[in-house]
């Protein structure tokens, strides 16, 4: 999931003079995270991380210096996980159980958090599916559900 791949990629800038994209690509493989160069582009502009002269004279990507707006996926995860009771998977689906009257805002908190391979969100009251493009997408999402409890 994006905040997963997102919280590896401040470690690696954080020990590591980290140059270029493929750089960071090659980093996050070696932590065991596939990573496309569009999708580090859009973590990049995401996280606002920019280049700045380090101390050996080379660029490197650093965390910008103030974020003055509130990170909104951390405030959707939040909402994510106080309404979760229980999850499931099955093949390519996530089964979530919320609690009553919860699982809609759940859904759309989902929605909010642009994860990798979820294809759409069904929600009734208190059970919502998750379609996920395939087996393996599901299977990192449902490890990272897992993480968060």
């Amino acid at each position: 999931m994006k905040l997963g791949r997102q919280s590896v990629i401040m470690e690696i800038i954080n020990e590591k003079d980290i140059e270029t994209q493929n750089q960071l690509m090659e980093a996050l493989a070696e932590r065991g995270i596939k990573s496309t160069q569009a999708t580090l582009s859009r973590d990049i502009r995401d996280m606002r991380l920019v280049k700045e002269l380090g101390p050996k004279g080379n660029y490197r990507y650093v965390a910008a210096a103030s974020q003055e707006t509130p990170d909104l996926d951390i405030r959707l995860k939040k909402i994510f996980k106080e309404s979760l009771i229980s999850y499931d998977i099955a093949q390519n689906f996530i089964v979530i159980k919320t609690l009553p009257g919860l699982a809609n805002g759940a859904c759309s908190a989902l929605d909010g958090m642009d994860i990798d391979g979820l294809v759409g969100t069904l929600a009734g009251d208190d059970t919502a599916f998750l379609a996920m493009r395939d087996n393996a997408s599901a299977m990192v999402l449902y490890k990272e559900i897992e993480q968060l409890f």
